[in-house]
């Protein structure tokens, strides 16, 4: 497939494709060739004001938006969802050029877009409060009403996939948005509101301002009329997101953040299987995952095999063009993203870790990198401890299930993680007892758009996804009223 012509490039807001204020722009590169594809408009805090501004007006009371039949606005979300459908090919392929992933896996997270805000709008007419026995003479009830502007702030790696899941549960509980891309990946964001425009979404409700963490991010996450951000990213970035809500306003924050999933791979194991999920664990999308089976425990009786066996698969891995059907691994997003990577892999090698193939960079032109696998790691090495978020395979020796469990836990993450064991007793002892989010038993990629996702300690606050992901968008408002009583 060719790289395809970008339609739109600017900012978007109260239905409108507008310059920045500050006329300022940035390119926005192909990671596969290191070329420009095309100038973005740059927003900034000038921008932001004028986008919450236009979602504080359609969400307050008494506007089109606010007033909507629930169940109409779950429709709209179904047109936006088969819009998508429609156009998912020319998405994917804007996703492609602009972070280097595969045309395949981004048409993937195109359709996913699809099933969340299906199931998301099918949410729409049902989120409602109770009635409640309380003593006395009152009739007392509940009712959720939406939390009112919502920031949303995107990472690069999945860029169409995390617009969706910002979108899916704020939209259906009746607020707005305003929406930061990744500065990397814009393209697939920007196109995406002309889809919302043309489904019939009225002005203000979605915005969307491309711009620099440090400008437009800071801008939504600092402003007092924001009531909500959500973020997916790094941890340090969410950090800093968390503080900003606390030096504001006290919106509320739901936070994606990074991840150091074990996978651990007990001695009865189909091993050819364990051996691909696990490969596919870390390789997938390049590395750039932050559920990625970063550290990869490998009980004693089959490390030395499997071990083998990784390093046969990484050898055979087909690092290239991400549009051509027969590769696997396109290029990291970016330069700084590679030399990062580069620079674990030789911190690695100082700790002491082996480093069995790979571990270098590929080609002159844009910023692939090899398929990279370490032996002999521990897990107090920085290499298993920091997210390198990139195509770095950790192989770590363990003897037993309360071993494993206390290394798998002693992380500052808890994302999600994986376990291999033909024993089902064992299986879910090992599931229950990880500290993580998302837990996979033989396998590493299940999900859906009703599965919750999200994570313990400092991978994050909240949940994406499932009935779950709900809570964060909605207020809770009580109503007593006194109950006349009348003497027969």
């Amino acid at each position: 497939m060719e790289s395809p012509q970008v339609k739109f490039t600017q900012l978007f807001i109260n239905n409108e494709f507008v310059n920045s204020v500050s006329g300022k722009t940035f390119p926005t590169i192909n990671p596969t060739t290191g070329e420009k594809i095309c100038d973005i408009q740059e927003g900034d805090k000038a921008d932001v004001d004028l986008a919450v501004k236009a979602a504080r007006a359609a969400v307050k009371r008494g506007s089109p938006w606010r007033r909507m039949d629930a169940c109409d606005r779950g429709l709209l979300m179904f047109k936006l969802a088969d819009l998508i459908q429609r156009d998912a090919d020319y998405i994917a392929s804007l996703d492609t050029v602009d972070n280097g992933a595969l045309f395949s896996t981004m048409k993937g997270c195109a359709l996913n877009v699809v099933e969340v805000l299906r199931y998301f709008g099918g949410w729409a007419d049902k989120i409602h409060g109770k009635t409640i026995p309380i003593k006395g003479d009152f009739f007392c009830y509940t009712r959720h009403e939406p939390v009112g502007v919502c920031g949303a702030i995107i990472p690069w790696n999945f860029p169409n996939e995390m617009m969706g899941w910002k979108l899916g549960p704020a939209l259906c509980c009746g607020n707005t948005l305003v929406i930061k891309p990744a500065e990397q990946t814009p393209l697939s964001a920007i196109y995406m509101c002309s889809l919302i425009k043309e489904a019939g979404f009225p002005p203000g409700v979605v915005n969307l301002i491309p711009g620099f963490g440090p400008t437009a991010g800071a801008a939504i996450s600092e402003h007092m009329d924001v009531d909500h951000v959500a973020f997916t990213g790094s941890t340090e970035i969410g950090r800093l997101i968390q503080q900003a809500s606390g030096k504001s306003n006290l919106k509320r924050v739901s936070l994606e953040m990074g991840g150091k999933s074990p996978n651990i791979i007990f001695a009865d194991a189909d091993l050819d299987a364990a051996v691909e999920e696990s490969h596919e664990a870390i390789f997938f999308n390049m590395g750039e995952c932050c559920s990625a089976g970063s550290r990869t425990f490998v009980q004693e009786e089959i490390y030395d095999e499997f071990v083998k066996r990784s390093v046969e698969r990484a050898k055979r891995r087909v690092v290239g063009n991400p549009f051509d059907s027969k590769t696997e691994s396109g290029p990291q997003i970016d330069k700084a993203q590679l030399d990062k990577i580069l620079g674990y892999v030789e911190i690695g090698k100082k700790e002491g870790a082996k480093l069995e193939c790979g571990g270098k960079a590929l080609g002159c032109n844009g910023y692939f990198m090899e398929s990279t696998v370490f032996s002999n790691v521990t897990n107090e090495m920085r290499v298993a401890q920091e997210e390198i978020f990139g195509p770095v395979q950790l192989l770590i020796k363990f003897k037993s299930q309360e071993e494993v469990l206390e290394k798998a836990n002693n992380v500052q993450y808890g994302l999600a993680g994986g376990v291999f064991t033909k024993d089902l007793d064992r299986a879910l002892t090992v599931a229950n007892s990880l500290d993580a989010g998302s837990i996979m038993v033989n396998n590493y990629s299940g999900g859906g758009a009703n599965v919750p996702f999200g994570g313990y300690k400092m991978s994050g606050i909240g949940r994406d996804l499932g009935e779950d992901a709900l809570v964060s968008y909605y207020e809770v408002k009580t109503v007593v009223v006194k109950v006349p009583v009348k003497n027969s």
